[in-house]
C-alpha cells in the first residue's frame, strides 16, 4: 500500500503523527469503450469550446457559474484556503459508536504510526478501547474539508470519513403516509422467517457473482471468438424479473416458509434439496396407499387371527351377558 497522506492526530495537547492509506479498493474488472464497426479505442478529449483546441490538465483551473456570471479560481487561490493547508485530524468529541448512523459513511481509511516510537498511537488507541467510545474528527482531505469517525480495527486506527448532515436526503414517500394494518399471523409468520433465515454475517462466504461471471465471459471470448454462445457459455438464459408485486402476502410468506424449512432439513441431512423433497412426498404416499389397501381387505394373517380371536371371545360371553339380563328383569 502507498500513503495518501500524512499528518497528525490532535488528541487534546497530545499530537499523534500518522501516515493515512485507503482501506479498500475496487475488485471490478477494467473495461475501456471502443466504436463497435471496427475495434477503435474511444478517448475523451478536454477541449475548449472557444478556441476548439485540446488543453492539457496542467492548463485547467476550476470556475463557478452563478446568474451567468462565471468566477475562475486558479490552483494557487484554491491551495490558499486555510483548511486546504491544515494537515490535522482534529478530535472534536468522543461519541458512542451507536449513535452513528450507517447512511453518513463514505470512505474508509487505515492510520500508520509516523514516528519512531508509537506510544501516542497505542495511547490513543487504548483510550477508545478502555471508553468504548469514537472519536469525531475534522480533518481536509483532497481538496475537501470532512467529517471523520476514528474507530479501532483490530489493532489499527481507522478514519471513516463521514458525510455532512446536509449531504443526508431527508426521505419523504406518501405511500408510507397511508395507514396499513398487518395483522398478527403476518407479523408472526415474517417473524419466524427471519429467524429461519438467521446467521452470523461473514462477508467472505459472498461473492460477486457479476464480475465472476464477466471473467468467465471473457475467457470463453479469447478462447472462441466471435463464434461464442453466450447461452452456451452460462447455460439456461437467466429468468425475467417478476413485477415485484406481492398479490397474497400470507401465501408468499407460507410458501418462503416451507422453501427456507425444507432447505434447512436438507442441509442438516447433507444431502440435495431435491432427492428430499421427493423422498419424503413419497413417504406419505406410500402410507396412503397402503391405508388404501388395508381398508380393501388386504389384511396380514396377524391381524386375520386377532379378529378371528375376537369373535370366538365376543361369542362365548353372549349367553353369560343374556342371564344377567334375565335376571336383572326378573
Amino acid at each position: 500500500m502507498r500513503a495518501i497522506w500524512k499528518g497528525a492526530i490532535a488528541f487534546g495537547l497530545v499530537n499523534v503523527p500518522v501516515k493515512v492509506y485507503t482501506a479498500t479498493e475496487d475488485h471490478d474488472i477494467s473495461l475501456h469503450q471502443v466504436h463497435n464497426a471496427d475495434g477503435g479505442r474511444i478517448r475523451y478529449q478536454r477541449r475548449c469550446e472557444i478556441c476548439s483546441k485540446i488543453v492539457d490538465y496542467e492548463d485547467i483551473d476550476k470556475a463557478y457559474e452563478d446568474d451567468g456570471r462565471t468566477v475562475v479560481l486558479s490552483r494557487d487561490e484554491l491551495k490558499s484556503i486555510p483548511a486546504e493547508n491544515s494537515h490535522e485530524i482534529d478530535v472534536v468529541q468522543f461519541v458512542p459508536a451507536e449513535q452513528l448512523d450507517p447512511i453518513m459513511f463514505e470512505k474508509s481509511y487505515y492510520l500508520e504510526p509516523d514516528s519512531k516510537s508509537p506510544k501516542a498511537y497505542v495511547l490513543l488507541r487504548r483510550a477508545l478501547e478502555d471508553t468504548d467510545r469514537v472519536a469525531i474528527v475534522q480533518f481536509a482531505l483532497r481538496d475537501k474539508t470532512r467529517l471523520g469517525a476514528l474507530r479501532i480495527r483490530g489493532d489499527v486506527l481507522m478514519l471513516q470519513a463521514l458525510l455532512w448532515a446536509d449531504e443526508v436526503r431527508e426521505a419523504s414517500f406518501p405511500a408510507l403516509e397511508t395507514s396499513i394494518r398487518i395483522s398478527a399471523q403476518e407479523r408472526e409468520m415474517s417473524a419466524a422467517l427471519v429467524d429461519s433465515m438467521a446467521a452470523d454475517f461473514e462477508p467472505a462466504q459472498f461473492t460477486d457473482d457479476y464480475q465472476l461471471q464477466l471473467r468467465q465471459l471473457i475467457e470463453a471470448k479469447l478462447d472462441k471468438g466471435e463464434s461464442l454462445d453466450t447461452e452456451e457459455t452460462f447455460g439456461a438464459p437467466a429468468a425475467e424479473a417478476g413485477s415485484g408485486e406481492v398479490i397474497d402476502l400470507m401465501e408468499a410468506l407460507k410458501r418462503s416458509l416451507d422453501k427456507k424449512r425444507g432447505a434447512g432439513a436438507d442441509s442438516a441431512a447433507g444431502k440435495p434439496a431435491t432427492k428430499s423433497t421427493a423422498r419424503a412426498t413419497a413417504r406419505p404416499a406410500a402410507k396412503s396407499a397402503a391405508a388404501k389397501a388395508a381398508g380393501a381387505g388386504a389384511k396380514t394373517p396377524a391381524k386375520t387371527a386377532a379378529a378371528a380371536t375376537a369373535k370366538r371371545t365376543a361369542a362365548k360371553a353372549a349367553p353369560k351377558d343374556a342371564a344377567k339380563n334375565t335376571r336383572k328383569e326378573a
